[in-house]
């Protein structure tokens, strides 16, 4: 029997297709580096062994799947050559796997890991279903119907795709260590929807994804008029919102979601309209929208004193927006405390003052030092260039975090995709 061996296995996709493959009874095991990743925990309930990096891990009858971060010259993929072995990359192996389901690929510069979090729980209310979640969740089942997948533009990595379905959540310019302009990423974007087998379902209240062409049928979904499957009569409360869904403006049902913001509505439009597309029965997607629990670093919220204390993976100022707009429906009546740790020194170069104009929508901000990256580890600017631009705006560090004490009956909003959870833990600490 095949042992499959991840070279690089704490990484949010390797983890996943790791433990879908040990669900679907296949031998998995993995390596890499020894520091704690919150996506091991996952592994280890599991059983799944993880092996500090060393070319002895490798041995004959084992197909290695290497993870995208680790050159050919890594040790343990070295060894594998040598020894002649499958050295398959983590895209090219699930581009693969997924033909044997009804896939669905989940991608958007914002939204899909909640996008796909979403959809992987409703329609798996109807049919088996098997999901694979940028969080570092994965859930495999031997029979699946779909196969659901948070599909990744970051260097093109979604080219490896042909899904039968994509639902893509907007096309905005973000990674410029990667991308060079808009247009850069709208024809990533454009190449992707060329390999869509069976359908699109776009957000169609964004101006980019109303130029995509396509071989196949392109279903919009938003807020105004124009769309296929239209939200309207929104309410919004402090448990959630409610809206009727109109299908070429026609009624189709009425649903109620437990989260927050117009972003949220978006994500549960493109579901609806996928679901609709399968035929899944309306009574099944009211049900399931309403228990949906939410994905890993997406609006976690914790009670600590009087305080809300909220972790996002909010990092570029479109998703702060949204972050802060979800906080204030939630909580009207509190103060809303912005505590950021901008990611990459490229990303804040780019948007140094689309950053600034997006944090002043708190009414207080915080600025941890920024979280540069293994390609990028040093940058032209600091984060007194962001803080410059912020009236409201203190430095914080990890060391001291007691001055968020002042804030009293607020809610505190970590944002950040490096290592932000530091200085939350930090604080609880304070707060003990």
């Amino acid at each position: 029997m095949t042992v499959y061996h991840f070279v690089g296995i704490k990484g949010t996709g390797m983890s996943s297709l790791a433990q879908i493959l040990h669900d679907m009874n296949y031998q998995v095991q993995g390596s890499d580096i020894e520091k704690t990743i919150f996506t091991q925990k996952a592994l280890e309930s599991r059983g799944i062994p993880i092996l500090p990096f060393t070319k002895d891990n490798i041995k004959e009858g084992l197909t290695v799947i290497a993870g995208n971060a680790f050159p050919d010259t890594h040790i343990e993929i070295e060894e594998a050559i040598q020894l002649g072995l499958p050295v398959i990359r983590y895209h090219r192996f699930l581009g693969e796997f997924m033909k044997k389901f009804i896939s669905v690929g989940v991608t958007g510069v914002h939204g899909k890991t909640s996008t796909t979090g979403l959809l992987s729980h409703v329609i798996q209310g109807a049919e088996p279903t098997s999901y694979l979640i940028g969080d570092g969740t994965g859930n495999g089942i031997e029979n699946s119907k779909y196969f659901i997948y948070e599909s990744c533009e970051y260097r093109r990595h979604f080219l490896s795709y042909h899904p039968d379905y994509a639902i893509m959540t907007n096309i905005d310019y973000d990674h410029p260590d990667y991308f060079t302009s808009i247009e850069d990423v709208f024809s990533a974007f454009q190449e992707m929807a060329l390999q869509v087998k069976k359908g699109i379902i776009a957000c169609g209240d964004d101006e980019q994804l109303q130029q995509i062409q396509a071989k196949v049928p392109v279903v919009y979904y938003g807020l105004a008029d124009h769309n296929d499957f239209q939200a309207r009569n929104i309410l919004k409360d402090t448990d959630g919102t409610a809206f009727d869904v109109y299908v070429r403006n026609t009624f189709y049902a009425s649903f109620k979601i437990n989260t927050y913001g117009d972003h949220s509505i978006l994500n549960a439009l493109s579901v609806i309209a996928l679901c609709h597309y399968e035929e899944v029965s309306v009574e099944i997607i009211q049900q399931r929208l309403m228990t949906f629990e939410g994905v890993k670093r997406r609006f976690n919220e914790k009670k600590v004193g009087d305080q809300i204390l909220i972790d996002d993976y909010a990092h570029h100022p479109t998703e702060i927006n949204a972050t802060i707009d979800a906080a204030r429906q939630k909580y009207p009546d509190r103060d809303i405390v912005a505590v950021f740790q901008p990611h990459t020194f490229s990303r804040t170069q780019s948007f140094l003052e689309e950053f600034a104009d997006s944090l002043l929508r708190a009414d207080y901000v915080y600025l941890c030092d920024i979280f540069g990256s293994a390609r990028e580890n040093v940058g032209k600017l600091s984060i007194e260039n962001l803080k410059d631009k912020i009236h409201n705006a203190s430095l914080i560090s990890e060391e001291d975090t007691s001055i968020l004490k002042r804030h009293e009956n607020a809610v505190l909003v970590f944002m950040g995709a490096g290592d932000i959870q530091k200085y939350q833990e930090a604080y609880e600490r304070v707060m003990v």
